[in-house]
């Protein structure tokens, strides 16, 4: 690790001897420079650092685990369909054009292990980690399902501190598994307002600490499970579950629950605190291809490679929401007319059948997946200012349409 420092402090980086790259209106993401990687850019702020950071300079700042490929990779083989387009308005599109007008750098569409789409674009590789930003969330929700599928958590419904007796007490600590994976926790906290005081407390910085952030963050606004609040916190108490019932980091334990048993073809890398605990709000840098095997192992139901990795029954308590996720449904998580979703279980739904989920990532990262035709979609990207959103879904719902 070269060195951690305060969320794109311009103090941290003259300390550093760094100075910024600034990013021109025609360089925006640093080509002209070779895509530089470093704290030239802050920790995300900085523009030309992105796509250097976002696809293997992160594991050069920050400390973290290694998830080891499988021995085997399963298979995913190439069927491209160079005739593919979606309709964009009164326009017919091809996926190239997307690309050429956003900042995107990976895409990949497939459906039952067969590729029918794939680019990459700012110099970057099939061969290349690249970060997920928060849709590790969505990782951990695996990982949480798999632990309750073992009997390793009794219960869904169990509060936290049942398994960590160190947040006794507290008030993440009291909060169920359910509501803590539906950001539902009742805690006084703003994503964007207390994001620069929970990253150096608990990722950023020379003496990081996952469980004391936790456990310190007891401000209460409403009780648990009546609002939908996204936030960091929740996924950092779930995670703290995770290791201490399967006495194994996160890293290790979804290396042999999860990673491994999938098929990954290449090892992956989660970003940790400096005493190791993964951050695992974000953190998690894949490839393209591993992470639409992810999204094919959600689209077949947690069955892959003839195993039952996690269980269908998990998949199906992701997809639907009972009274105790009311607050979370579709058109309630997120209620704007543009931009209606659903959310359960660190997922989010496109849909409000449940029938489609995305793993959601800042900056553009995104898995698609239909799970009626196993259709999947995998964006990786270094920005998420303008229309590319609704964009982007036209293009799924055309990969979706079409016929095997």
């Amino acid at each position: 690790m070269k060195r951690r420092q305060v969320l794109a402090g311009a103090a941290g980086m003259a300390a550093a001897g760094l100075l910024p790259l600034r990013a021109s209106a025609a360089d925006p993401w640093g080509a002209d420079a070779g895509y530089p990687t470093g704290w030239g850019g802050g920790f995300e702020k900085g523009t030309a650092f992105r796509v250097g950071n976002y696809s293997g300079g992160f594991e050069q700042m920050f400390k973290h685990r290694t998830i080891a490929a499988a021995p085997a990779a399963s298979p995913l083989t190439e069927a491209l369909r160079p005739d593919f387009n979606y309709r964009w308005g009164v326009f017919s599109r091809r996926p190239q054009e997307y690309l050429d007008q956003w900042p995107v750098t990976g895409l990949l569409i497939a459906r039952k292990g067969n590729i029918w789409h794939e680019s990459y674009r700012h110099q970057r590789t099939a061969a290349m980690r690249l970060t997920s930003w928060s849709m590790a969330k969505s990782v951990t929700s695996l990982l949480l399902g798999i632990c309750i599928d073992r009997k390793l958590i009794a219960s869904y419904d169990d509060e936290a501190q049942r398994y960590v007796p160190e947040l006794q007490g507290t008030l993440h600590g009291g909060v169920t598994l359910r509501h803590l994976s539906n950001m539902s926790s009742g805690a006084e906290v703003l994503h964007d307002r207390d994001n620069p005081v929970i990253y150096p407390a608990a990722f950023i910085g020379a003496n990081t600490d996952v469980a004391r952030t936790v456990a310190g963050w007891n401000q209460r606004r409403e009780d648990a499970g009546r609002t939908f609040n996204y936030n960091e916190l929740c996924p950092l108490t779930i995670g703290m579950v995770i290791r201490r019932v399967t006495g194994q980091s996160l890293s290790e334990f979804a290396q042999a629950a999860l990673w491994q048993p999938m098929g990954a073809e290449a090892a992956a890398t989660w970003s940790t605190d400096s005493r190791g605990n993964e951050f695992n709000c974000i953190g998690v840098a894949a490839r393209l291809r591993d992470w639409a095997r992810l999204g094919q192992l959600v689209a077949q139901r947690g069955q892959m490679n003839g195993q039952q990795i996690v269980s269908s029954a998990w998949i199906a308590e992701c997809s639907r929401w009972t009274d105790s996720d009311r607050q979370v449904s579709y058109g309630s998580a997120r209620p704007r007319p543009a931009l209606l979703a659903g959310y359960k279980a660190f997922m989010w739904h496109a849909k409000a059948d449940g029938s489609q989920m995305v793993f959601n990532g800042h900056h553009g990262q995104r898995v698609f997946v239909d799970l009626p035709t196993q259709t999947v979609l995998v964006q990786t990207a270094v920005n998420h200012e303008g229309n590319w959103q609704a964009e982007l879904y036209a293009m799924f719902s055309a990969a979706v349409s079409l016929q095997d």
